[in-house]
């Protein structure tokens, strides 16, 4: 043991490598199940810093909220890339890890070294349209969402004014993903087998690894498509940004964007819904939605249930102290926002009363690497259950909170399901098709969803009406 000072004065930092100790398994059915107290027990056992095994592989886990910052916000001393792991260097780290393929896909989120500050400057100027309110397509976008999701509320009540449904395979899910299908600019539903694809990687089964082989195929389809016919979609404007990117890593931005800003903000809405359904807490999400909050709830579940629990791996430019341990330079380092969360540091000075709560929460990450597509989730999240509660006069939870089926990942943690009982309100009345203003081309200026007829015979919808059921 080696002594280090810390701004918290002497403390002990254990020098062992990680090669070295036996690490708990993470990823256990304690983990899915209750996941807070594995993240004590390690807490208890390490201090902020913990190692792991995940599915084999020795890790370091971030668990305070202190030294989730210190790596987050240090870009030099915790860099991005998996060139800087020093045992997949080696050859150590197995060639069929299940952890693998997610990781190999290279894009901004994954990405270190010097290429990543032209792509994120690119992927900042592709989102800024779509995210800024003041921008034409943003409200265009904002639009659709509305109409995708009265679509799916609308599909939901064809099995009755009241019944019972699954709001995570019916509703949080698949909107999300028609929202990025619109912003890849997928002509018509021919999207839509991609949107099942990218669920069947999501739910990493045994069809994920050709399912992943066919979204990239079809993605790098759709990017050769943008390249000799620009719209204004997102890849356009990547393209627009980074004219240098190939089809192959157009493809990979595309996947991101598809998989970690659906899968997140389908969790998100799920898990927002359960909160204000179920007065999970102190009951403040209900206040706050009922006062027309909708965002102010979703910070507070993204708090007490972040969707991203775990981020990418950073990795130690050095060797470094962090908290009880010596990171050896190599390491790999996952740091979690679920844990930082509960960290007393944090939690212990969250006011559970206060109607505005803290934005200081690691859930779209921190510093330069932050998601750049935050706003964009938020909106798309913001839109979706206000929807929900217009559209539904009455919805309860068809199980006991508790007993609701969570499925936990490396990186998200969701639910499996969301059985619910519903009452439709009154069918809502649909908006006049804006009139096209300078700033718009007409046939840009309607933002209702491609031909109905031609989204009825696609594989996404058949799927959603098999899953529509009556009163119970």
């Amino acid at each position: 043991m080696e002594s280090q000072v810390g701004e918290s004065g002497s403390v002990n930092v254990d020098g062992t490598r990680l090669e070295e100790l036996t690490p708990q398994p993470l990823l256990t059915r304690d983990y899915e199940t209750r996941p807070s107290l594995v993240y004590e027990r390690l807490r208890r056992q390490h201090g902020p810093v913990a190692p792991v095994d995940l599915l084999g592989v020795p890790a370091w886990l971030v668990l305070g909220y202190r030294e989730a910052l210190q790596v987050l916000q240090d870009d030099d001393a915790w860099p991005k890339g998996l060139e800087n792991w020093r045992a997949r260097t080696e050859g150590e780290v197995p060639a069929d890890w299940p952890l693998g393929p997610s990781l190999e896909v290279n894009h901004v989120l994954i990405q270190g070294g010097p290429g990543y500050g032209s792509l994120r400057t690119a992927w900042d100027a592709a989102l800024k349209p779509f995210q800024d309110p003041g921008h034409p397509q943003a409200k265009r976008l904002k639009a659709a969402v509305t109409a995708y999701a009265d679509d799916l509320i609308t599909l939901v009540g064809q099995g009755g004014g009241t019944g019972v449904a699954d709001l995570s395979a019916q509703f949080s899910r698949p909107l999300p993903l028609m929202v990025a299908s619109h912003l890849l600019g997928f002509p018509g539903s021919q999207g839509d087998d991609a949107l099942m694809d990218m669920w069947r990687v999501l739910d990493a089964g045994p069809d994920a690894e050709p399912a992943l082989e066919r979204l990239l195929a079809t993605l790098a389809e759709l990017a050769a498509v943008k390249l000799k016919e620009p719209g204004d979609d997102f890849p356009s404007h990547l393209l627009a940004a980074h004219p240098d990117l190939s089809l192959d890593e157009l493809a990979r931005e595309l996947f991101m964007l598809l998989g970690m800003t659906s899968d997140h903000v389908g969790i998100l809405m799920s898990n927002t819904v359960v909160e204000v359904i179920s007065g999970d807490g102190d009951g403040a999400a209900r206040a706050s939605l009922s006062a027309g909050m909708i965002r102010e709830t979703m910070n507070r579940v993204v708090m007490r249930k972040p969707p991203l629990v775990n981020f990418v791996p950073r990795f130690a430019a050095q060797d470094t102290p962090l908290g009880n341990y010596t990171i050896r330079a190599g390491d790999p380092v996952w740091v979690s926002s679920s844990a930082a969360h509960a960290d007393p540091l944090f939690a212990g000075h969250v006011a559970a009363s206060s109607t505005i709560s803290t934005r200081a929460h690691l859930s779209w990450g921190a510093g330069r690497r932050q998601c750049p597509a935050r706003e964009l989730a938020s909106t798309v999240a913001a839109v979706g259950v206000g929807r929900l509660f217009e559209r539904f006069s009455h919805l309860d939870l068809a199980l006991p909170a508790d007993q609701l089926p969570w499925r936990s990942s490396p990186f998200m943690r969701g639910l499996r399901s969301l059985p619910v009982r519903y009452q439709l309100a009154a069918p809502p009345e649909r908006a006049p098709a804006p009139r096209p203003t300078p700033d718009t081309a007409p046939e840009s200026a309607d933002p209702v969803l491609p031909d109905r007829s031609a989204r009825q015979r696609s594989s996404l919808w058949r799927y959603l009406t098999g899953l529509i059921r009556g009163p119970r």
